[in-house]
């Protein structure tokens, strides 16, 4: 009979810990083919979950966990992690409705002890976790994992330059998986990692500490600077010896013998936070994703023997697509247009911006508050910088936005992608609030495109704003299809446009839920309810005219938005109250996203449960009205 699989007799980490060498390499194996099996089955990111494998194996190895916290910076590497974590029999429910998080998730399980999904927050998260463990007397340990892009945010280096002032006992693994910040690994860098951390060395550059105190102070620093530069010159790391970190490597990722090995020396290691280098290769041990250029960093559906991904049915063209299209275009026209992402050039479609105008496009890595004053930069001195960053990633620059932005008026023209629900990343990665924390600013200009067309339309305008900021959003996915313009025209400012005229009823919508808003409508008329349908186009400035005439016109207005309350909806109430447009009368609602965060499910499902539908707003516009079946016959056009 064949041996059962050892994956099949691991239910929680503890089962590892009696495994050989061998046999935790065995592990690794059968937990890689698990995740790639289970991804191929659910889509997701894979091509980093695979180059943690043995890392994941090794670290729950040696570490007693949940005990000893395992934070994973941004999670989407935690598949392997969750399959060890006593969530295999639901890995193949990863990112489904009611399923398993693609990211760590504290609700999930107690093996998940800070939720992540955007970077560079493990090493501070990690560090809260070992300094609560000081003040409690407490012994366990605490590891952060973060990947060498995380590094190039600030963030790391802000908790890392506070750790060592904080706590003795810490562990940070850098995950090099694409940087290159350290020299090839090979046999020698690996053996003086394991040397370095081991107890022989520790035990004489203890013995030296404690013949240094009897040195004057001069002469013990001296030792010291010696001691870390010679180390320096052998394994390399001194920028992080310099934040106080024992540095300890760089040693192979996939080497499971120098994992363990290393691990074990640095778990007791208690004088000095530890940060241990590991080279890892994206993609690791399948050959469809080492041989890609994004390592299959995020799949749909594939075939597990061949690579292949499932192929959607063709349909109309991505609005980051259109994007990246049109910028071109004006680029094409305009030498001053400059094009700036923090660490996304495919996910915003600077890259084919970046093909085009090589010398024109900044992607400056994770570090969106750069990106937002290195925008304010290039504007102060006459260029017109497009900054295109995810709408849950421009939170994480809001200051700038605000400080070195807004203030000084200055013309940064920021695209907002993922604007929206985006479905099977859930709530940390929502586009939620940028309605709201943008249009609250003076002088910022708030552009909705409806379909893809509008974008364009929207990408004009900011082009020809040259006074003021500008932002514009759009959703993840596909537009309605609609032609777009050879070269579109900029908008006036501040104002939107009637699509469809009726009596009883206005449905004001801002942004892309326009097209349910016209279902909404049909529904509306089928029960004998006609509706006018409006595209608002903008939030700040709001067109006044309009709005007031919507007012006048109707017994009732509905605002439409794919953003959270304090947005859109609070702007069109706080002007109506202004003009006492509500004191006649006026039955209002205001249809946002839900106080809540929204978990993760297919966009469609998403937006029913926020009663963002053409179902939800007929259920608005009825509400408002005091309408049923029985009632609507007075109301007929």
């Amino acid at each position: 009979m064949p041996e059962t699989p050892l994956l099949d007799t691991v239910s929680s980490p503890a089962d590892t810990r009696k495994f050989s060498i061998a046999q935790l390499r065995q592990l690794a194996d059968e937990l890689r083919a698990e995740t790639i099996d289970a991804v191929s089955q659910t889509g997701g990111h894979l091509g980093a979950g695979l180059g943690v494998v043995e890392l994941t194996v090794a670290l729950h190895h040696v570490y007693e966990t949940p005990q000893d916290i395992l934070i994973w910076d941004v999670g989407h590497q935690a598949y392997p992690h969750k399959i060890l974590t006593g969530r295999r029999s639901r890995i193949r429910t990863l990112r489904q409705g009611g399923g398993l998080s693609g990211f760590t998730k504290r609700s999930e399980s107690e093996y998940d002890p800070f939720g992540a999904a955007h970077a560079a927050t493990s090493i501070s998260a990690a560090l809260g976790f070992a300094a609560a463990r000081d003040a409690d007397g407490r012994e366990n340990k605490v590891v952060a994992v973060i990947g060498d892009g995380s590094m190039s945010a600030g963030m790391a280096y802000e908790a890392m330059n506070n750790a060592c002032e904080t706590t003795k006992q810490l562990t940070v693994i850098l995950n090099d998986n694409d940087m290159s910040i350290a020299p090839p690994v090979g046999g020698m860098s690996a053996y003086f990692a394991r040397l370095v951390s081991g107890g022989g060395y520790q035990s004489i550059r203890n013995l030296g500490k404690s013949v240094a105190k009897a040195f004057p102070r001069p002469m013990r620093e001296a030792a010291r600077k010696a001691e870390e530069f010679a180390r320096g010159m052998v394994t390399g790391g001194t920028l992080f010896e310099e934040l106080g970190f024992y540095y300890v490597g760089p040693i192979d990722g996939h080497d499971m013998d120098a994992l363990v090995h290393v691990l074990q020396n640095a778990r007791k290691i208690d004088d000095k936070p530890v940060l241990v280098h590991v080279v890892t290769h994206k993609g690791k041990g399948y050959a469809p994703a080492e041989n890609a250029a994004d390592k299959y960093h995020g799949v749909v559906k594939f075939d597990v023997v061949t690579g292949q991904q499932a192929k959607g049915q063709p349909g109309a063209p991505q609005y980051t697509k259109v994007f990246a299209q049109e910028l071109i275009k004006h680029a094409e026209r305009d030498p001053k247009i400059m094009a700036i992402t923090a660490a996304m050039p495919s996910g915003t479609g600077l890259d084919l911006f970046g093909q085009k105008f090589p010398e024109r496009t900044f992607d400056v890595g994770i570090a969106e508050q750069h990106a937002v004053t290195f925008a304010a930069g290039l504007a102060a001195d006459g260029m017109k910088p497009f900054c295109a960053i995810y709408s849950t990633f421009l939170q994480r620059g809001y200051d700038q936005v605000v400080h070195d932005v807004a203030i000084q008026g200055l013309p940064v023209r920021f695209a907002l992608d993922r604007a929206g629900l985006v479905g099977a990343d859930g709530a940390t990665h929502a586009g939620s609030f940028d309605i709201g924390f943008l249009g609250q600013l003076p002088g910022m200009v708030v552009m909705g495109p409806s379909d893809e067309a509008e974008l364009a339309a929207a990408i004009a305008t900011a082009v020809a704003i040259d006074d003021r900021p500008s932002a514009f959003r759009y959703p993840r996915g596909e537009g309605l299809g609609v032609a777009i313009p050879e070269f579109a025209k900029p908008l006036e400012i501040g104002r939107g446009r009637i699509v469809r005229e009726g009596t009883a009823v206005a449905i004001l919508s801002f942004g892309t839920r326009l097209g349910e808003s016209l279902k909404a409508a049909d529904m509306l008329a089928a029960r004998g309810l006609s509706a006018t349908v409006a595209d608002a186009r903008f939030a700040k400035p709001l067109d006044l005219d309009l709005l007031l005439r919507l007012a006048r016109e109707h017994e009732a207005l509905i605002t439409v938005e794919e953003g959270s309350m304090g947005g859109f909806g609070a702007f069109v109430l706080h002007a109506l109250a202004e003009h006492g447009a509500l004191d006649r009368g006026l039955k209002i609602r205001t249809l946002t996203l839900p106080d809540i965060f929204q978990d993760h499910d297919k966009p469609e499902a998403m937006y029913a449960q926020a009663g963002l539908d053409a179902e939800g707003i007929v259920r608005g516009a009825l509400s408002a009205l005091g309408a049923d079946n029985a009632s609507v016959a007075g109301r007929r056009a």
